[in-house]
């Protein structure tokens, strides 16, 4: 499920939940048990390739839940489009519903969302990665239930390039050919971070604590345009093609796509983390956003079915619905219990992007409102860097003049 390269693409993007009352609790939080008696109707929003594995996990949700009917059907525009989606309407818009996790302040301060209780704050927190618990967490509180990270890796031709070979990007793009896009700002912005900039602090909270109008953004993108000359680099839309073609031997992409790659590279598949890099004279760790998916319930659901949206939403997430996901779309769980076992460690692409969500490797991706705004402009600043439409000499200006228009407010 390709969701941040949407967003990256132009869509802003986030994660959020709510858990509301139960019994005796305020409207605005809730937490339920598999001993209470639950009742109610609710209409569940997933992607379209994801509506009959979740129509599998709903049957099971039913045994325990049987009171309780669930509609599934798929997001009118993809869960990458959550925040308008639900934003057209939130009276019509499904109880419960995927959301990655730019999205989640949002749509926090627009009322959509609402905390999650106590009691389903302590569950997630104990029993999913730090980093997951980070991704629903807005303004100190949780706002969603995470179930899968999405970081990209390299996938690569094993005949062709060696587990050494991978290693640093300099051996990389001499010994083989990278596939990739510099249209996409989810793939390229990291590049900043690795040349030691912040976008919106370091907690990814902080209007103004954006830093690329520096040196540091000039070093950015003096790399992305070095790329141009690179003859080991390869600008295409479809990635995909050039590595079935053999006129690539690597390609970054996210686990969404890990069967297909499988598919075309067949016994020559190899996956490892990201290369070093060398940016502003220093070698260093080539990074990637990290994002978290999850599933919210929508404020606006009716009082009498609020508690069942809310015990949906939490047994989606738990343990066996995150590696049945991860069966069904190879979506990674954030499941701690769930990452040690072994059918996520036998999995060598599993574990390169469970290598990329460390936070030496990669920065969560930030939750602002702004977002909407940093993904409009970042795509045309690398790419007309790389193009070299954007001079050398124009660099700093327009980072002055980027890093400006993602630090107001909204």
């Amino acid at each position: 499920m390709n969701i941040w390269k949407k967003i990256a693409l132009g869509s802003s993007t986030v994660i959020a939940m709510t858990l509301l009352a139960a019994c005796g609790s305020s409207s605005s939080s809730s937490s339920s048990s598999s001993s209470d008696k639950v009742s109610g109707s609710v209409k569940l929003w997933v992607d379209t390739t994801q509506v009959s594995y979740y129509k599998t996990i709903v049957k099971k949700f039913n045994k325990t839940y049987p009171d309780v009917k669930v509609k599934v059907t798929q997001s009118p525009n993809g869960s990458a489009n959550a925040k308008t989606d639900v934003g057209k309407d939130p009276s019509k818009a499904a109880d419960v519903f995927e959301v990655p996790n730019d999205q989640l302040g949002s749509m926090a301060d627009q009322g959509y969302i609402n905390p999650l209780s106590p009691a389903a704050t302590k569950t997630i927190k104990s029993d999913n990665t730090e980093a997951s618990v980070k991704g629903v967490t807005w303004k100190n509180k949780l706002y969603g239930f995470p179930f899968a990270e999405q970081a990209q890796v390299l996938y690569y031709n094993k005949s062709k390039l060696s587990a050494q070979d991978v290693k640093s990007w300099e051996t990389l793009t001499s010994k083989g050919t990278v596939a990739t896009d510099f249209t996409n700002a989810y793939v390229f912005y990291p590049i900043f971070f690795s040349a030691g900039t912040q976008l919106y602090g370091k907690n990814g909270e902080t209007l103004k604590g954006t830093n690329v109008a520096s040196q540091k953004g000039v070093n950015a993108l003096t790399w992305i345009a070095q790329q141009k000359s690179n003859k080991g680099v390869m600008q295409t839309s479809n990635a995909l093609n050039q590595l079935k073609s053999g006129n690539a031997s690597a390609t970054i992409d996210g686990p969404w796509n890990t069967a297909n790659i499988k598919k075309i590279l067949g016994k020559n598949f190899a996956v490892a983390p990201y290369p070093t890099i060398t940016v502003g004279g220093k070698t260093v760790q080539m990074k990637a956003f990290l994002g978290i998916e999850a599933f919210a319930v929508n404020s606006h659901t009716d009082t009498k079915n609020q508690k069942a949206a809310a015990t949906l939403a939490q047994y989606i997430t738990n343990k066996q619905s995150q590696l049945t996901v991860y069966k069904e779309s190879g979506q990674i769980p954030v499941d701690k219990s769930a990452q040690k076992s072994t059918t996520i460690t036998s999995d060598e692409a599993a574990k390169a992007v469970m290598t990329m969500a460390k936070s030496d490797k990669s920065v969560l991706m930030p939750k602002m409102s702004q977002m909407a705004t940093f993904w409009n402009l970042a795509a045309p600043l690398i790419n007309g860097s790389y193009t070299g439409s954007i001079k050398a000499s124009d660099y700093s200006a327009k980072l002055a003049s980027f890093q400006k228009s993602i630090s107001q407010k909204n």
